[in-house]
């Protein structure tokens, strides 16, 4: 018998009542003064809680310095680690789980985030180009700078910072991390070779190019065990100016190499979704994440990307993914497992309160029996 959306899943130790994901969604709502969520933050996860539901917690810088937004949540201070804790006890007051992803966003970042105006950091120093632009500390759009190499000795700090990220998140009450090696963030900048033009260990062949991504991948299965770990990763995406001219064989590599860990679920974007919520973007003629990579992943595989209720309930059914993440629907539809459920209409998302701001576009969108 197939599954549906609406079947059990275990993943890792957990069981799923349903298979309705919310996407991990950079807000930028935190408190401005130390990028700590507050209670604003409480009351948006807690309505989209649901009993056996699998939130995915947006993406949390693991250091200072690996910052790129104003406003996005860290996990590396006292007071980041206490107010996700009311969050984490607010989902799980629900009978909900919750996983946060852990952020590094290398050369997406500008001197005006980091300590005493440095240069952000990337595996080589190749800049961002094409019609991207940075946003500085107080949120103006300006250029990329291009960033600085990362010495070999300072990998390791990298790779400390994950763990220490994974720690801390556990000490917040989270039931697992998932770690962000997608959309053209630090993790993602050393997999591709168009990026990453180093000679050490880190650079060169697939198997080097890859060994950061799965250090800190095994750095956080040192603090959480395998089984409460995931990856997201974006074979085919064009976010933030990245893009490996054959993908295959370098995700391949990864997909095989990460299956042998035995963790919670691997994460993908799918091809046709790639623009990391910068616009609508719906790639024509691309292949899927789910059906290529579906035969290398053993466990459980969700993937995330301008999915319909249909599309969903198909890809489940057929075997190609196991759940499915969204995103916006579940910004504008905070009782989205419901009304996928019920066929019951969408309320549509306001693009334009996306990032940053209070309430509004935030916490202010009904639920379906007060639509």
């Amino acid at each position: 018998m197939s599954a549906s959306l609406y079947s059990p899943l275990k993943v890792g130790p957990y069981q799923l009542n349903h298979r309705v994901v919310m996407a991990p969604l950079t807000r930028m709502r935190a408190a401005q003064a130390d990028n700590a969520p507050h209670g604003l933050n409480v009351e948006y996860y807690s309505q989209r809680a649901t009993k056996g539901g699998l939130i995915i917690a947006e993406a949390s810088p693991v250091v200072q310095t690996g910052r790129g937004n104003p406003r996005t949540p860290g996990i590396y201070s006292r007071e980041q680690i206490e107010g996700w804790r009311a969050i984490t006890d607010a989902v799980h007051a629900k009978g909900g789980i919750i996983f946060l992803q852990l952020w590094h966003v290398g050369r997406v970042s500008h001197s005006s985030f980091q300590p005493g105006g440095a240069l952000p950091v990337a595996p080589s120093a190749v800049p961002i180009s094409g019609n991207f632009t940075a946003m500085t500390a107080d949120g103006k759009q300006v250029p990329y700078e291009t960033p600085r190499a990362l010495e070999t000795s300072e990998i390791a700090g990298i790779v400390e910072s994950f763990r220490e990220g994974a720690r801390n998140a556990l000490e917040a009450g989270f039931d697992g991390v998932e770690i962000h090696g997608a959309n053209g963030y630090l993790l993602e900048q050393f997999l591709q070779s168009r990026i990453n033009q180093r000679t050490d260990q880190y650079g060169g062949s697939i198997e080097n190019r890859a060994r950061l991504l799965l250090e800190v991948t095994d750095a956080a299965i040192g603090v959480w065990g395998a089984d409460r770990v995931a990856v997201r990763l974006s074979p085919y995406g064009v976010a933030n100016d990245t893009g490996e001219a054959d993908p295959m064989p370098l995700y391949g590599h990864v997909v095989k190499a990460l299956g042998t860990r035995g963790l919670a679920y691997l994460h993908f974007i799918e091809p046709r979704s790639s623009g990391a919520g910068r616009a609508d973007v719906n790639h024509q003629n691309v292949p899927s994440a789910m059906d290529l990579f579906r035969p290398l992943w053993p466990g459980v595989l969700i993937t995330a990307g301008g999915f319909t209720r249909e599309a969903a309930e198909d890809a489940v059914a057929s075997g190609k993914a196991d759940a499915i993440a969204f995103g916006r629907h579940f910004i504008s539809n905070p009782d989205l497992p419901h009304r996928l459920k019920q066929k019951a209409p969408l309320t549509p998302y306001n693009r334009a309160t996306f990032y940053g701001g209070a309430e509004t576009g935030y916490t202010d969108y009904p639920f379906y029996e007060n639509a």
